[in-house]
């Protein structure tokens, strides 16, 4: 499966943006795709998985203002971020894994990333 991110960008706190991740080769349904995101110095931190169409997970630092969601006919995942915070900077990448740790919104067993996409917040 390959993964290729886009639509990061800078915008201003309390702004939106919708990273996209576009996605190729077999994927299964009941696999987990999802989202990590890195800012420099800090720890790796997943951001939200979604397994099939409507399960759904996110770490509490998002929980209420980001939405992941996946069009499997347009093979296509989404990150919709709202109410942007500084915090969010980051480096955000796309992930597929065939496990899921919903508490901590990780995809586990991952098989596949993304080369990131910038998300600055100011």
């Amino acid at each position: 499966v390959q993964l290729v991110e886009s639509g990061g960008g800078s915008v201003q706190a309390g702004g939106s943006l919708r990273l996209s991740c576009a996605f190729s080769g077999y994927t299964y349904s009941g696999h987990c795709m999802g989202w990590f995101r890195q800012a420099p110095g800090k720890e790796r931190e997943g951001v939200a998985t979604i397994v099939g169409t409507k399960i759904t997970s996110y770490a509490d630092s998002v929980k209420g203002r980001f939405n992941i969601s996946k069009d499997d006919a347009k093979k296509t995942l989404y990150l919709h971020m709202n109410t942007l915070k500084p915090e969010d900077t980051a480096m955000y990448y796309c992930v597929a894994g065939s496990g899921v740790d919903g508490a901590a919104a990780r995809c586990r067993a991952i098989y596949s990333w993304g080369d990131g996409t910038q998300v600055t917040v100011s």
